[in-house]
């Protein structure tokens, strides 16, 4: 991972704020014949005992399954918005374009959990995101044979993140100027654009 001072002094509450936030992650690992592996999911993140630990749901007898069975060493990543910098913005002219963009990568130990696990953390995922008391889409509104038939083909799993590192890039090392050029042209452009332009302008109010 790329760092430097500029792009990676935030606390840790705000890096886990970021991971809770872009909770869609990519969880990598290695596969029997040595190459990466990687699927993407959703996790829950939680604090036990000052740790932090991942919890989510992947299909049974997938490659990357496998892969996680025999290799506990797992590298997740979290990715928030990105945008391409021109250097047009910067004076002198004669540099560099760059990339913007917030990311965390966690490395830690995964560990497979029994069904009365993956029960409760598939009623607490689906309220989490439903973020509705009264949602019919919640797990106890399910019926039990349906419920039972589909946990059959998954299975729960854990992370206990051993390393925390991240990157929030968004011009922190150019002048103020430069910084109000990019914001200005960043929220004229795409959906994509408009995200990171938003982003951006977080990250450099907490400067």
């Amino acid at each position: 991972m790329y760092q430097t001072s500029y792009f990676s002094s935030a606390s840790n509450d705000e890096v886990i704020a970021f991971m809770k936030e872009n909770a869609f992650a990519t969880v990598c690992g290695i596969g029997k014949d040595g190459f990466p592996v990687a699927t993407q999911i959703p996790l829950l993140l939680e604090i036990r005992h000052a740790k932090i630990f991942l919890q989510g749901h992947i299909m049974r007898k997938q490659n990357h399954t496998v892969a996680f069975e025999n290799h506990q060493q797992v590298l997740v990543l979290f990715q928030g918005p990105h945008a391409y910098i021109s250097a047009r913005h910067y004076s002198p002219q004669n540099t560099a374009s760059t990339w913007n963009y917030s990311t965390a990568q966690a490395k830690g130990i995964i560990s497979f959990l029994d069904q009365h696990a993956l029960f409760a953390h598939l009623n607490k995922l689906t309220a989490h995101f439903e973020n509705n008391p009264m949602s019919p889409s919640l797990v106890h509104h399910m019926e039990e044979t349906y419920m039972h038939s589909n946990m059959q083909a998954i299975e729960a799993i854990e992370i206990e993140v051993l390393e925390l590192n991240h990157v929030f890039k968004w011009s922190q090392n150019k002048p103020v100027e430069t910084q109000h050029a990019i914001l200005q042209s960043l929220h004229q452009g795409s959906l994509q654009e408009q995200l990171a332009a938003e982003e951006m302008r977080m990250r450099l109010k907490k400067k």
